[in-house]
């Protein structure tokens, strides 16, 4: 009964499916309960060994998906602005072509004494309409867009008829950083599509027909209907 139980779970065993190097086979020799238990010592060492391995690989994998994973939350943490100065001063000083000294010079002559996070604000507006399909579709057209007479363009800085002179270097490094990173794709979280706005000192007429989407500082932003 002993070795008829035995040859059954033998049995059962290549029935299942279980994976193996060579096919069993029964043993011819005197002692056939012994060969069996030998052979399925044998079948269950390699089965062991099957295992093992499918579970390193498993293991592997799981580290594998935890590694990437973490880097991607670090690297998302790093590219989003905490609009702090602590922050800001450790962002790389940045410098670049006429697209970046167009913003930077916006954010300086526009914004330079607002909070850094009034800056980013800006910084979106000008990028909105850039995107928007109602303004020109460069960074520098939006900034200069106007008829060239005196007060009549957008940003008041490029007609008022002053000289634009940065006199303020560190104030100037500041807003470079932010132009960079706003050029570079950083988050647009601030202003919900914003494509105008203004200090709260003055009330354009254009505000009562634009829907207001928030105030940060001394502004106040609102959104082209159209936009």
């Amino acid at each position: 009964m002993r070795l008829i139980g035995m040859v059954a779970l033998v049995g059962c065993i290549m029935v299942s499916g279980m994976s193996v190097a060579e096919p069993a086979t029964i043993s011819t020799s005197n002692n056939p309960a012994g060969a069996i238990g030998q052979q399925l010592s044998t079948m269950l060492g390699q089965e062991h060994k099957v295992f093992r391995s499918m579970n390193q690989k498993r293991l592997d994998r799981l580290r594998g998906a935890r590694v990437v994973r973490a880097t991607a939350k670090a690297e998302g943490t790093a590219r989003r602005p905490t609009y702090s100065a602590a922050w800001l001063r450790s962002v790389p000083a940045a410098r670049g072509g006429a697209e970046w000294r167009c913003l930077a010079e916006a954010l300086y002559f526009e914004a330079r004494g607002e909070s850094i996070k009034g800056q980013f604000a800006v910084a979106e507006v000008i990028l909105n309409r850039v995107n928007s399909g109602l303004y020109p579709n460069t960074v520098c057209g939006v900034v200069h867009q106007g008829t060239g007479g005196r007060y009549q363009c957008q940003f008041t800085y490029t007609c008022d008829g002053h000289a634009e002179r940065i006199s303020e270097p560190a104030a100037f490094d500041r807003v470079g950083k932010i132009a960079q990173l706003m050029l570079d794709g950083s988050p647009r979280v601030l202003t919900d599509g914003a494509t105008h706005y203004h200090t709260t000192a003055v009330k354009p007429r254009w505000s009562r027909k634009f829907p207001r989407t928030t105030k940060i500082g001394v502004h106040y932003f609102y959104r082209h209907p159209r936009s």
